[in-house]
């Protein structure tokens, strides 16, 4: 199995980035959001790969972060979605985003997916739910804006985000705003939920 591939970016086609790793060009299938944040060509990109073996072809899907992979396993392992469907739902939401969306029963950002209809999301939720928590999310969303949060901030987002659902806005894109606030040691409710009303209109 291919863990991770190190090599440099040579190109980005329309699903896939190719990368060069000792004189040989590797295909890379990504989600269009991971292929959004490539470096420049001919640089070094590490991706950590998936390695998925059919009859007739042999492909590898790669991302940026372990994380995003282990969503993707997750998401390949729901009967009915194949890496393809996985694939598409990682273009349309971040891998915390679908953990929000799976934990809010928010059926409506899954299959906004291409190829993602009601029933397979609703699958995807009742079949995900068991494996996924909201620690995760809070615990992913301070990693990614790497700002050292306490547990205490990480309540007062988890409030944030509630507030703006209690506010008619949907669960995934409340999550979405709330993400996009730099907090800190002193930010409160009212300052976070100000802030991301600010990323909602």
């Amino acid at each position: 199995m291919i863990s991770y591939i190190r090599g440099e970016l040579v190109a980005v086609e329309e699903e896939k980035a190719v990368i060069d790793v000792g004189g040989v060009g590797y295909g890379i299938f990504m989600p269009a959001q991971s292929m959004g944040k490539l470096p420049p060509l001919h640089e070094e990109v590490r991706l950590h790969t998936y390695l998925h073996v059919k009859e007739d072809a042999m492909q590898l899907y790669g991302f940026l972060t372990r994380d995003d992979l282990k969503v993707f396993k997750l998401v390949i392992g729901v009967s009915g979605i194949g890496p393809k469907g996985a694939l598409n739902i990682l273009s349309n939401l971040s891998a915390d985003d679908l953990r929000f969306a799976v934990l809010s029963n928010d059926v409506k950002a899954i299959s906004a997916a291409q190829g993602i209809g009601k029933k397979t999301a609703e699958k995807l939720i009742i079949e995900l739910k068991d494996k996924l928590s909201m620690d995760d999310v809070l615990e992913h969303m301070v990693q990614e804006e790497e700002v050292a949060v306490t547990g205490q901030n990480s309540g007062v987002q988890a409030e944030a985000v509630q507030a703006l659902v209690a506010l008619g806005y949907g669960n995934t894109e409340s999550l979405r705003a709330v993400r996009r606030v730099e907090v800190n040691a002193d930010s409160d409710v009212e300052t976070v939920l100000k802030q991301a009303l600010r990323f909602m209109m």
